[in-house]
């Protein structure tokens, strides 16, 4: 796992986590390696991250509606922090996102099948990555930042979609 993220440092992340909670930063192959096997014989599923030390605690959710980004913050984490989850004391600021992290974000919603979803990426020196994929984001966060009222924006978007009697997504969720 190591080897395939590119080793360490790594992110290691419990897959049920939330909010930052399960979230961890192993500096070096030992600590990545005792973190990785604490996690594997507690029986919980795990996911291994390239660190992108230039995002420097800070990431960007893009909120996809329809195929479109409708609105885009940056979340900072606090002093020290390397996760910028706002429920971990982090903040949060409106921001305008470049034309391919538009599209990343886009695309990824697409892979995933989904409608509506957060997608947080983090700006590397070779360009977006995706973390990950929130197919239920939080709304409270995006829309104090940005001033959209994205929870409208998804209700529009379920108006002129939604068939009576077809309301399933084209993925699995």
């Amino acid at each position: 796992m190591l080897e395939v993220a590119g080793g360490a440092p790594v992110v290691i992340k419990l897959l049920e986590g939330t909010q930052g909670i399960g979230v961890v930063l192993a500096d070096t192959p030992r600590s990545a390696k005792s973190v990785i096997e604490a996690f594997r014989g507690a029986n919980v599923n795990i996911l291994v991250q390239e660190f992108i030390k230039e995002a420097g605690g800070s990431d960007i959710r893009a909120l996809v509606v329809g195929g479109k980004v409708v609105a885009a913050m940056k979340r900072s984490g606090g002093k020290g922090e390397f996760r910028s989850n706002i429920h971990r004391g982090g903040s949060a600021e409106a921001v305008k996102i470049t034309a391919i992290e538009r599209s990343t974000a886009v695309k990824a919603a697409k892979a995933m099948g989904l409608n509506v979803c957060g997608v947080d990426m983090l700006r590397a020196n070779h360009g977006p990555v995706v973390m990950e994929v929130n197919s239920s984001p939080g709304l409270e966060g995006i829309e104090n930042a940005t001033g959209i009222d994205v929870a409208g924006k998804i209700i529009e978007f379920l108006a002129e979609h939604a068939k009576a009697g077809k309301t399933r997504t084209r993925g699995k969720g």
